[in-house]
């Protein structure tokens, strides 16, 4: 059975016997141990980032609670939400400030709503069969967060003994984050008062998790002690910043797809072709612990609000590339307003709300997530199928097929903006038009 959705398209033909340039399994590393058993609802599951500030114009949790018989309807899995606490004042960038800069770890930003507002939301999204995670922000606070006055030591301090913004200077250039002060994570005590803290939310909201803000930052044995003490309430799904494989041995699920995000960005800028995809697949930057699932995108708030909108991004090639994200080994994101083509970049500390127009790629994206849920060779890491990149004979066209036990699916992308011509082993020539694609499936 052959699927096609998009525009009009060749027929795929799916062979068993198709030659394969390289193999990759779903998870980028050979079995050596037992993989990190998942908790059940995720293994085929997607996520979707919320912006609570910028979705609607109230910019309020019941205001988003109107969009969940929608988001539903998609097929949205887990809502992650970012950052639901108050936001510090002092030294704040912009009218608003950043989500990031927390100013008390266990209350509600009342521009939100209140607590009783965001228990309702998660409510209501596990009726509908939705999952909910938080962002959270363990690596730093606000300037004004009552622990810079309680636990004065469990900061940073400069030789004054003075608390200080939060400052890289190991990329290529110096970052100076100035309105938030970062915590001193050796002292254990700190990590107690983390872990309470993050046990407050699953205890009082029933979330089902959490998004760890720069994860890669605050030591592994912290996220994976809070691990074992979030399970002690319930199962939970935790997704990290960050790109360190040994995150995912104890403590997380996921982790940052930055690498094929780069490679989607050159790839719609003309900088690369099929041939970076079938080299990041048989040679990839890093080997991850089987079974770590690694989140797969376009874009995020970070993305969107800094390096630029779909638009600016990816222009024609945005659904070939969100193709990819939704079908390589991985948990596709989608980030809330690019199922109505996001072209502009969102304010990140002012009120600048998502232009919702006509939902133009929301059956596009519902198309995607329902042949993810109906697949098992999309699935996410040990419970997806091993990729095969197949030989086009046209370094433009891109294809691959995975499988799982009965179930097949061979993909097929042009990554350029002219029409092209390529081959299949077993299959007569064919043509794809500028960033056309092409999805079969097949059950055997």
């Amino acid at each position: 059975m052959t699927r096609r959705f998009g525009r009009t398209l060749t027929t795929i033909t799916l062979a068993l016997g198709l030659a394969a340039t390289s193999i990759l399994s779903a998870h980028g590393a050979a079995p050596a141990a037992a993989p990190m058993q998942h908790v059940e609802w995720s293994r085929s599951a997607n996520i979707y980032e919320v912006n609570i500030r910028q979705y609607t114009p109230e910019g309020t949790f019941k205001a988003f609670a109107q969009h969940l018989p929608r988001l539903k309807k998609m097929g949205v899995d887990i809502l992650w939400l970012m950052p639901v606490q108050p936001i510090g004042e002092k030294n704040r960038k912009g009218t608003l400030g950043s989500y990031y800069a927390v100013r008390d770890y266990t209350a509600v930003n009342p521009e939100f709503g209140t607590l009783a507002d965001l228990k309702d939301l998660v409510r209501q999204a596990h009726g509908l069969g939705m999952r909910v995670i938080i962002d959270w922000v363990a690596n730093h606070t606000a300037f004004d967060n009552p622990w810079t006055v309680a636990h004065k030591d469990w900061y940073l301090k400069n030789d004054k003994g003075e608390l200080y913004p939060v400052t890289y200077t190991d990329g290529a250039e110096p970052e100076y984050w100035t309105d938030v002060t970062g915590l001193d994570w050796r002292n254990r005590d700190l990590w107690k008062g983390m872990t309470e803290a993050m046990l407050f939310w699953v205890r009082e909201t029933d979330i089902d998790g959490f998004r760890c803000d720069v994860a890669g930052k605050v030591p592994t044995p912290f996220w994976n002690e809070a691990r074992a003490a979030l399970e002690r309430v319930k199962p939970v799904f935790m997704l990290a910043e960050a790109d360190k494989p040994e995150l995912h041995e104890h403590a997380f699920d996921m982790t940052y797809g930055w690498d094929t995000k780069d490679i989607f960005k050159d790839i719609a800028k003309g900088k690369a072709d099929a041939r970076t995809l079938a080299a990041f697949i048989a040679h990839p930057p890093k080997t991850f612990p089987p079974g770590a699932y690694r989140m797969r995108f376009t874009t995020n708030h970070d993305e969107n609000s800094w390096s630029g909108s779909d638009v600016e991004l990816y222009g024609p090639a945005f659904k070939a590339m969100a193709v990819l994200a939704a079908t390589l080994p991985g948990m596709p994101l989608i980030y809330g307003g690019q199922e109505s083509g996001l072209d502009k970049r969102i304010q990140f500390f002012e009120k600048d709300p998502i232009a919702w127009k006509d939902y133009r790629y929301a059956p596009f994206y519902a198309e995607l997530l329902k042949l993810k849920h109906d697949n098992p060779a999309l699935w996410n890491g040990q419970y997806g199928g091993a990729v095969q990149v197949l030989d086009t004979g046209n370094d433009k066209v891109f294809a691959f097929r995975r499988h799982r036990d009965h179930n097949v699916v061979q993909v097929v992308v042009n990554v350029s903006n002219a029409a092209q011509r390529y081959t299949l082993p077993g299959a007569p020539e064919q043509t794809l038009g500028p960033w056309e694609y092409g999805i079969g499936k097949q059950t055997r």
